[in-house]
């Protein structure tokens, strides 16, 4: 956690005489030179309230402090930033900075221009970064900035023209129906070779994935709560700090609703029936469960934990599962890809698909759209011999 250091202090200004004194605001103006306000009285409680609210003040960006190095203008904007995005989104913010000071140096923030951001891209190229490292970081850089510009720090984004590498679009990777069930039969073995009371029940979240389409992160933070069992539906919810449960915020902030099958409701109530009083979590295994409680109550769970460390070797169990199956090694999000894929396969429009998705803009969507379904090549040669005249077909290369 950042400290934020204090751009307003009180000083205790001596009278003439010596006798007394007054409060005083001491702070930067825009310019980086030291300016001193005077309250006017003697109240310490009062002064410390002026003094809070001028700070408030400054650090909204009303007044700004004078030039900083770009290191200290980053941890500046995050820390005015807020809980307006995710701790992850923050690290990377911190590690493409980082990367841009390693590279070009740690200058004054408003003597970047388009030149350095054009050196910067060629620098991470000529070191191997792919494109697509390099367009991520060009982009969380772009955004930082642009902080700058909202904030009247600086009048343009000096990576604002910077052109990001072509990237060349992978093709969606789904799983087969043969693939799918082949995959639940090596899930449902490793759980039968496995302590469930640290293992995941993996055949059931597999399962969940390939009807609902939820991310990783949204199944290991699920809560029996979330679940209506009459109503056969999950919700989507951000979860508080309480003495049961950690903080986690969904991706793109919006809850959502998805329906379950009548078979797979079935199943998690089976689930359900098995477990312990006590256990929020349905994907949560008892002893990674108490695990975690044992390090919240030691200080040592972290925000960014609820995303990446709920399960222990999450993906090597996952590729360890693809692996008895004999599936092409791939992502636990391939799951997802496969479902909404399948939704799309099965008539579904582009904005329910969006909705029950929870994609944050209609190009994600998008994408799943224009993906090739296991029978859509076949329906295009259908359509393609529908439409051509036979006769055209027979005359094609004949030499007439």
């Amino acid at each position: 956690m950042i400290k934020e250091k204090k751009l307003v202090t009180l000083w205790e200004r001596p009278s003439q005489g010596g006798k007394g004194f007054t409060y005083y605001l001491l702070y930067n103006d825009e310019c980086g030179n030291r300016r001193q306000k005077s309250l006017g009285h003697t109240d310490k409680r009062k002064a410390e309230r002026q003094r809070a609210k001028f700070e408030r003040h400054l650090r909204m960006g009303t007044v700004e402090p004078g030039s900083l190095k770009i290191k200290e203008f980053v941890k500046d904007s995050l820390i005015k930033t807020g809980d307006q995005i995710r701790e992850s989104t923050r690290h990377e913010y911190y590690a493409a900075a980082k990367d841009f000071i390693k590279k070009i140096g740690n200058m004054d923030y408003q003597k970047v221009t388009l030149e350095h951001g054009e050196k910067y891209r060629q620098v991470c190229l000529d070191s191997g970064n792919s494109p697509a490292t390099v367009t991520k970081k060009i982009k969380h850089l772009k955004r930082l900035f642009q902080l700058g510009v909202n904030r009247k720090q600086l009048d343009e984004n000096p990576f604002k023209y910077v052109d990001t590498p072509k990237v060349r679009k992978k093709k969606i990777r789904i799983y087969m129906d043969k693939e799918c069930r082949n995959i639940l039969n090596a899930a449902r073995q490793f759980c039968l070779e496995r302590n469930l009371e640290y293992c995941p029940q993996w055949d059931l979240l597999i399962i969940v994935s390939l009807t609902t389409a939820m991310r990783r992160a949204e199944l290991l933070n699920l809560t029996w709560s979330d679940i209506d069992f009459e109503q056969q539906v999950i919700d989507i919810t951000p979860k508080d700090n309480t003495e049961e449960t950690w903080r986690w915020d969904i991706k793109d902030a919006d809850e959502r609703t998805l329906p379950l099958t009548n078979e797979v409701a079935q199943l998690l109530a089976d689930h359900q029936a098995k477990q312990p009083e006590g256990y929020p979590y349905v994907f949560v295994p008892v002893a990674r469960y108490d695990h975690i409680q044992m390090l919240r109550a030691k200080g040592k769970w972290k925000y960014s934990d609820s995303r990446l460390k709920v399960v222990n070797n999450f993906t090597p169990q996952f590729e360890n599962i693809l692996k008895a199956a004999n599936v092409k090694k791939g992502q636990f999000h391939d799951l997802r890809r496969t479902a909404i894929t399948n939704w799309f396969a099965n008539g579904m429009s582009e904005n329910d698909v969006m909705t029950l998705a929870g994609h944050s803009n209609f190009a994600t969507t998008h994408e799943f759209y224009l993906a090739v379904a296991s029978d859509l090549v076949e329906r295009a040669r259908r359509a393609s011999a529908n439409a051509i005249n036979q006769n055209l077909l027979q005359n094609c290369c004949s030499g007439v």
